[in-house]
Parts: C-alpha cells; structure tokens; sequence
C-alpha cells in the first residue's frame, strides 16, 4: 500500500514544485530566450564572437541564471517524485531521475560550452597562439555544441515529461494537465531527433517545442502554486 502525503504535506511540495518551477521559467527563459538570441548570431562567427565580447557581463550573467535554474531542478524533482509517488512509485522514481539527468547533470556540464566561447571572444593570453579568425569560429562552435547539449538534454527531459504526463493521469488532478506534459514531452523528443536526423527543420520544431512546453510547463506551475497557496479540493485517497 503506497502511503498518501497529508493534506498539508501535499500542499507544500506544491508550492515547493511551483515557485521553484516559476524561477526557472523566468530564469532559464531569459537566458535563453533573450541573452544567448540576442548575443549569437547563427552561422556568422564574427558577429557571434563580438557580441559576446561586448557583451561579456550579460554573457556571463546568462551562465549563472542557468546554473541556478538547474540547480532548482534537482529540488522540483525531488517535489515531484515526493507528490506523485503514491500513483506509481517506479513511475514517479524514473521520471526524478530522468529530470536530473536532463538539467542538473547534462545541462549543468554543458555550460561549460557557454563559458569556453566566453573565453575565445576574449581572446586570452593562453590563446595567443591562435589568430583571429580561428578565435572568432571556436567561440561560434563552442555555442554550437552548447546548443547540441541543450537537445541532448531536451531528451532525458522530454522522457521525464511524458513520465510526468502518466502520472498526472493516474493522480486526481485534472487529466488535462496530463495530455499537455505528455505533448510536451512529444515535442522535445522530435525536436532533438529531428535536428540530429533530419537538419533544416530547426526553426519549426523549436516552435513546437516554445508553444507545447508553454501550453504544459506554465499551465502545470500555475496549477502547483495556485493550489500550493490556496484550499486545495485534491483527493487523498490511496490508489492501489
């Protein structure tokens, strides 16, 4: 018999899960989404190489918001698997893992790539043995290998989401939050498959991905924090 968190236990890994989820929207979001955009250009090393040069302090500032939003990852695993275990222990142990597979351990290791084209923008003296040029394209294949990182990571955690999206079926909540984590899930998958197989198809699976991982990700943190703070009419009924 799996044992039920209390009612009051319940509503604290849901405002954990929640508020910890919410800081890493916003913050892995802006790193992502505006200082690595707005700083390298696909396909142009130059360009890359001087934005990131320039633009050194809100470079660096993009890494750190990640490695916080990463570590906040290992502690939403730990909500989740402690929220949802009770509808599927394996189920719920399995996707904790793959979620700190994905971010904490890849994506975490993988930063080491954003701070390597760091480095050859700034053209260091323990470079000086390159010119240039060969600078300029090691900070552009350093941001290219980041990028490939983020997919590889985009696979344990599409998993994890899909994992996720069963379990939230099995729980009381409400089935649809299960149906958008699993399509979300769907869509990471195709989007590292499909760059890995299928290249020219980015821009259009990278949509896939923004808009599933906002309709799933932002609707379930907005569920975890509004019933994490207010009456929650969740069941606490044992499921066998």
């Amino acid at each position: 018999m799996n044992v039920i968190p209390e009612k009051s236990e319940k509503k604290t890994y849901m405002r954990q899960a929640g508020l910890m989820y919410l800081l890493v929207i916003v913050l892995a979001g802006f790193s992502q989404g505006y200082i690595r955009s707005s700083l390298v250009i696909p396909g142009d090393a130059v360009a890359t190489s001087l934005n990131i040069a320039g633009g050194e302090g809100l470079f660096r500032l993009g890494l750190a918001l990640d490695l916080i939003a990463f570590m906040m990852d290992a502690i939403i695993s730990i909500c989740l698997y402690k929220l949802f275990r009770p509808y599927g222990e394996t189920l719920a142990l399995t996707a904790a893992v793959l979620r700190l597979l994905a971010h904490p351990a890849i994506g975490s290791l993988n930063l080491l790539n954003h701070y390597l084209a760091l480095q050859a923008a700034l053209v260091p003296d323990f470079l000086a043995g390159f010119d240039a040029n060969q600078l300029q394209s090691m900070s552009l294949l350093f941001m290219e290998a980041h990028r490939i990182g983020y997919l590889i990571a985009g696979v344990f955690f599409g998993l994890h989401c899909l994992l996720l999206g069963l379990l939230l079926h099995r729980s009381p909540l409400p089935g649809l939050l299960g149906t958008l984590m699993i399509l979300a899930g769907l869509a990471y998958e195709m989007e590292a498959f499909g760059d890995f197989l299928f290249p020219g198809n980015e821009e259009w699976l990278a949509l896939v991905v923004g808009i599933t991982a906002v309709l799933g990700e932002v609707t379930l943190t907005g569920y975890l924090l509004k019933n994490g703070f207010f009456t929650s009419k969740l069941k606490v009924d044992d499921v066998r």
